[in-house]
């Protein structure tokens, strides 16, 4: 049976795993230059990136992957219960972090956004356009009872925005800095999500289904 959290325990265990890649990046420098760290990181991140300037990438990389994985067990511990999203992003960031670290290549983590929000954009959109159905109404709709109008307007909405932030992850790291582009996966992609959100209650009040009421007593 699935349980309840409370909403700051599962917004901890949403944002944790991106605080500890930010994180890691940040001090990633310091320390894998305390003695015996950077030794000791071989196994894990490899020789070439443990004792050079690329380190603090793979080092966030291998501690974004583990984060990932602690989140989604505390999560079933808990609720007995995995979010389809929260699993979809796990499993790209086991694969592309995976991938970062075995080629040493920044590039394929780098990648993990626009793949996440390619794959939800891609399922949202065949959803409405091969089965003529609202992937959202099925994840949301106990909790917002809209009518079908409102649920396609907004899944609609919901897929241009994956496709958006596809392309913007995209322009970001091929333009910017490593650095920038940490910053902007920490601190950019959150606040542009809670703007979108908010941007969507007018839309969701107008197709709102009321509650029925029973009989007065």
């Amino acid at each position: 049976m699935k349980r309840e959290i409370s909403p700051g325990l599962k917004f901890a265990l949403e944002i944790g795993p991106l605080a500890v890649f930010f994180l890691g990046f940040t001090y990633g420098e310091r320390l894998l230059g305390l003695p015996g760290v950077g030794e000791a990181m071989v196994g894990l991140i490899g020789e070439k990136a443990a004792m050079g300037q690329t380190g603090p990438i793979f080092l966030a990389t291998a501690l974004f992957m583990v984060a990932i994985i602690a989140s989604l067990a505390v999560s079933w511990s808990l609720t007995r219960h995995l979010p389809r999203m929260a699993v979809v992003t796990g499993i790209v960031v086991a694969v592309f972090g995976g991938l970062t670290l075995a080629l040493q290549d920044e590039t394929f983590i780098k990648m993990k956004p626009t793949i996440v929000n390619g794959i939800f954009a891609l399922i949202l959109g065949f959803g409405l356009i091969v089965q003529g159905r609202s992937y959202l109404k099925y994840l949301m709709g106990e909790m917002l009872p809209m009518d079908e109008a409102g649920w396609r307007k907004l899944t609609v909405r919901w897929t241009w925005f994956f496709v958006f932030m596809a392309c913007l992850n995209e322009a970001v790291w091929r333009t910017q800095t490593t650095e920038f582009w940490v910053s902007f996966k920490t601190f950019g992609n959150l606040p542009l999500t809670f703007a979108f959100v908010l941007a969507q209650t007018p839309l969701m009040k107008r197709h709102m289904i009321e509650e029925k009421k029973g009989p007065a007593e």
